[in-house]
């Protein structure tokens, strides 16, 4: 028997399965928001450049609005436009990257920003020792569950945890190291 299989003894006959034309499709409730919102979060998730008719099918929008939106998200640096016949887009990392630099910035102060920092770093130190690696793509899953006597499951979410804690460390150390944002007040930080 397969696993998502109903076994046949499932319903005592009194009681009838569910519904489930009668739900919502995912596709619907995703289509909520306003069309730049729904174009952002399509943008959002473009990893490879992408015609612009795929992208407005995914927002749920015409092809001329979804150009027009584009266009502008283009001119704002959120995604680079790839001319050619059909034009094609895709997320510009850097822009993202900038973002979140800039919202760590406006919420945390430079001495909240260098503290996590320094937490951050305790902890890859940590990761570095247990595996005996400085960086977390240098780890076999293989070795490390044999080596560490760990299960699999456990040495893949430990692997994991160091690099978010990589990137992390990254974006403070970005965040530490710019200009600070406007309207705040700059101090000497010593990490």
């Amino acid at each position: 028997m397969d696993l998502t299989d109903i076994p046949d003894d499932a319903y005592d006959g009194e009681e009838s399965p569910p519904n489930l034309d009668g739900l919502e499709s995912p596709q619907t409730l995703l289509k909520g928001g306003s069309i730049r919102e729904r174009l952002l979060d399509v943008v959002v998730g473009l990893r490879t450049p992408t015609k612009v008719s795929t992208i407005a099918e995914h927002a749920d929008c015409d092809t001329e609005t979804a150009r027009d939106y584009l266009n502008w998200f283009d001119e704002m640096g959120m995604v680079h436009r790839h001319n050619g016949r059909p034009v094609r887009y895709d997320r510009n990392d850097a822009y993202f990257q900038w973002r979140r630099i800039d919202r760590i910035r406006e919420e945390y102060s430079e001495t909240e920003i260098v503290d996590a920092l320094g937490d951050a770093l305790e902890q890859i130190e940590d990761y570095r020792a247990q595996f005996d690696a400085t960086h977390p793509d240098e780890v076999s899953l293989v070795d490390a569950t044999q080596k560490q006597d760990l299960s699999t499951e456990a040495a893949w979410e430990a692997l994991s945890e160091w690099e978010t804690l990589e990137q992390r460390a990254a974006l403070l150390d970005e965040a530490r190291r710019n200009n600070p944002v406007v309207g705040s007040k700059p101090g000497p930080v010593d990490a």
